[in-house]
C-alpha cells in the first residue's frame, strides 16, 4: 500500500503492488513453473501453486443482450463430484484503470473457500467495451445478464450468489441487490447510501471530489447522459435532471425492496470520508431490517480495504469472508460468525473496536456548547455548556482566499496517512481571525470521546444575496494552537435580499474520535475551502450573530471513555 497516490485515487498502487498484480495475471492464466516462480519476491508462488490445484481459471468475455461485452475473469473449483455444486462471488470492479484486476490477489482465499468467483469491469471501464453509466440502470441490467451468464457455468449453484464490490464495484453491487433476488448476500466496501447527497451537501457541491472522479472515469469513456451531468454538475446547474439521475444511482431509494428480500448487507465507509457521504451509509444501514452489519474506520475513502484487496487482511475484506460463509455456505473466512450492527474504530486508533447493535445505541447524547462571545481582550470568542448568550456580533472578511482550516489537505492521501498513524496538523493559531470565527472550550478535566451526530446553528448575514460558509471542529491543543480535525461540513445560502439574515442549523459528519485530557474542542467557521464549491463575492463579508431566541451553539455527542 502506497501513501504516494494520486488525489482521489482510492486505488492506488505502488509500483511494487502493480508487478505482483501483473505477476499474478500472469500466473492465473499460465500456472506453469516459470510463471508462478516470479511470484516468490513476495513470497506468494505456494499460494498460486495451491489455486492453481483447486481452481481453474480462465479470462472470458461476456457477450450482453446490446452486443457490448464485458471483461470478466472467471475462478471456478476443479473435481466436483458429479451433481455438486458451489457458491459463487460476483465482484463489479472498483474505478480503477485496473478494473477487475484490481481483485485478482482476492481469488487464492476464495478458491479455497469453495467458491468460484467471477469478477467483472463494468461497461466503458477497463477492458469492458460500452460507455460509462456510473451504475445506472443499464449497469444493473448488465449484472442480471452477468448472472444469467454465470449460473450457466457448470458447477455454480443458482441459489448461493454474492455480490462483493468495492467504491464504484460496491455500488453496482447494492444496487444490482435492489432488482435481482438471485443475489442472496452482498458485502460493499466504501459504499454509496446517496449520490445525490454525496455530490451537494447543504445546497454546496462536492467539486473537489467531483472532478477527481471524473478524471478517473475519462470523459471520453462517459455516456452521453453522464457527459450532460458532468456539465450541469460543473457549472452549478443542479436541476431535476441532475436529481434524477443521482436518485436512481442511490441505494437508500431500494430500502423497501431490499427489505422484502431481506438481503443480508454488510457497508463499510470511513470517518473521514471525502467522496461518498457518511450520513447517507449510515440513513440506508438503519433503514435495512434484514441482516446487516456496518464498519466505520480511521481514515478515507478505500484506504482500509486496499491491504486486503492484495491478498492481506484487512477488517473489510475479513468481514466479507465470514459474511458470505455465513450466507451461501464457503469456507473462505476462519469460521467465526459474522458481526452484526455498529463496528467502528475511533480517530485515529487502529486497534480500537467498538461494537454496539444499531446507531441508536452507538451514538451519544449531545451536549450542547453555546457560542459565546470573546471576552474582553482576547481573539477567539469561548463555547461552554451553560447558558445561551444573544446579542453577539463577529464578521469575518470574504477574501477570495482561503484559511488555514480545510476538509483534507489531499483527498485519499490524508487519509491514509491518518491510518498510518500521521494525522494532518492544522496550524489553528496562525489562521487570520479577520477571516475565520473560531469559539473554544475550556481544556478538559479528562479524557473525553466525540461519538454520533453532531449539529451546528448559528445565524448568518452576509453582504451579498449568496454565502457559503464551512464549518471545522478541531481537537486543539491549547499550549501548541495546533489541532487535528474531527468533522466538518459546509452550507450555502441564497437569501431574497443582500444584508439578510437567516439562522442556519446543519449537520456535521458524524464522527468517533477521542480526546485527551487537558485538550480543547475548537470550532472554526471560515468561508471557502477547495473541497466545495462556494457562492461568495469577494470582497465582501458575512457577519455571525445570535439573536434573542435562536441563540447559537453546537451539538457534540461527548461522553466519557467506555
Amino acid at each position: 500500500m502506497s501513501v504516494d497516490s494520486t488525489p482521489a485515487q482510492p486505488f492506488a498502487h505502488s509500483a511494487d503492488d502493480l508487478a505482483k498484480l501483473e505477476a499474478i495475471d500472469s500466473a492465473l492464466n499460465d500456472p506453469s513453473p516459470r510463471r508462478i516462480g516470479r511470484l516468490d519476491q513476495w513470497g506468494l508462488a505456494d499460494t498460486y501453486e495451491i489455486h492453481a490445484e483447486i481452481a481453474a481459471y480462465k479470462e472470458v468475455k461476456i457477450t450482453l443482450s446490446d452486443t457490448t461485452e464485458l471483461d470478466a475473469g472467471l475462478s471456478v473449483p476443479r473435481n466436483l463430484a458429479p451433481g455438486q455444486t458451489c457458491p459463487a462471488i460476483v465482484m463489479p470492479a472498483p474505478l480503477s484503470d485496473l478494473g477487475r484486476r484490481a481483485y485478482l490477489a482476492m481469488l487464492p482465499r476464495l478458491a479455497l473457500g469453495g467458491y468460484a468467483v467471477l469478477a467483472y469491469s463494468q461497461r466503458g471501464l477497463a477492458a469492458s467495451q460500452g460507455k460509462i453509466q456510473v451504475a445506472g440502470p443499464q449497469d444493473v441490467t448488465d449484472a442480471t445478464e452477468v448472472i444469467d451468464w454465470l449460473v450457466g457455468q457448470a458447477g455454480v449453484d443458482p441459489e448461493r450468489i454474492g455480490f462483493f464490490g468495492a467504491s464504484y464495484g460496491a455500488g453496482t453491487s447494492l444496487l444490482a441487490a435492489a432488482k435481482d433476488p438471485r443475489i442472496k448476500a452482498v458485502a460493499a466496501t466504501s459504499a454509496w447510501g446517496d449520490l445525490f447527497a454525496s455530490l451537494y451537501e447543504n445546497g454546496t457541491r462536492h467539486l473537489k471530489a467531483f472532478e477527481e472522479l471524473v478524471k478517473l472515469f475519462k470523459e471520453e469513456n462517459c455516456s452521453e447522459e453522464f457527459l450532460g451531468i458532468i456539465q450541469k454538475i460543473r457549472g452549478g446547474d443542479i436541476d431535476d435532471e441532475v436529481r434524477e439521475f443521482a436518485r436512481v444511482r442511490s441505494p437508500r431509494q431500494y430500502l423497501e425492496a431490499y427489505n422484502n428480500t431481506r438481503t443480508p448487507i454488510l457497508m463499510t465507509t470511513s470517518w473521514h470520508e471525502t467522496i461518498f457521504s457518511v450520513p447517507a451509509v449510515v440513513d440506508l444501514f438503519t433503514g435495512l431490517q434484514g441482516p446487516k452489519s456496518l464498519l466505520v474506520q480511521v481514515g478515507d475513502h478505500g484506504n482500509a480495504e486496499l491491504p486486503g484487496l492484495m491478498g492481506l487482511v484487512s477488517k473489510p475484506t475479513e468481514m466479507t469472508y465470514r459474511w458470505m460463509d455465513h450466507h451461501l455456505g464457503g469456507s473462505a473466512g476462519d469460521g467465526a460468525e459474522p458481526r452484526f450492527g455498529i463496528r467502528s474504530e475511533y480517530m485515529h486508533n487502529l486497534l480500537s473496536d467498538v461494537r454496539h447493535e444499531d446507531w441508536e445505541s452507538y451514538a451519544l447524547p449531545p451536549k450542547r456548547f453555546h457560542l459565546l462571545d470573546a471576552p474582553a481582550g482576547e481573539r477567539d470568542a469561548r463555547m461552554a455548556e451553560g447558558g445561551a448568550q444573544s446579542g453577539w456580533t463577529r464578521a469575518v472578511k470574504v477574501t477570495g482566499e482561503d484559511t488555514e482550516a480545510v476538509v483534507a489537505p489531499k483527498l485519499i492521501q490524508t487519509g491514509l496517512a491518518e491510518r498510518a498513524g500521521l494525522p494532518h496538523v492544522y496550524p489553528t493559531a496562525d489562521i487570520d481571525r479577520g477571516r475565520a470565527a473560531i469559539w473554544t472550550t475550556a481544556p478538559l478535566d479528562r479524557a473525553m470521546q466525540v461519538r454520533g451526530d453532531l449539529e451546528v446553528r448559528v445565524t448568518v448575514t452576509p453582504q451579498e444575496k449568496s454565502a457559503t460558509i464551512v464549518a471545522y471542529l478541531m481537537d486543539c491543543d491549547a499550549a501548541t494552537g495546533k489541532a487535528k480535525i474531527i468533522t466538518n461540513a459546509p452550507f450555502t445560502l441564497t437569501n431574497e435580499e443582500a444584508g439578510q439574515a437567516t439562522t442556519l442549523a446543519f449537520a456535521l459528519q458524524p464522527a468517533h474520535y477521542v480526546l485527551a485530557k487537558g485538550r480543547q474542542l475548537q470550532l472554526i467557521i471560515d468561508t471557502q475551502d477547495p473541497f466545495f464549491s462556494h457562492a461568495n463575492k469577494a470582497p465582501s463579508a458575512i457577519e455571525f450573530s445570535s439573536p434573542e431566541g435562536a441563540e447559537s451553539y453546537v451539538d457534540i455527542p461527548l461522553g466519557t471513555l467506555d
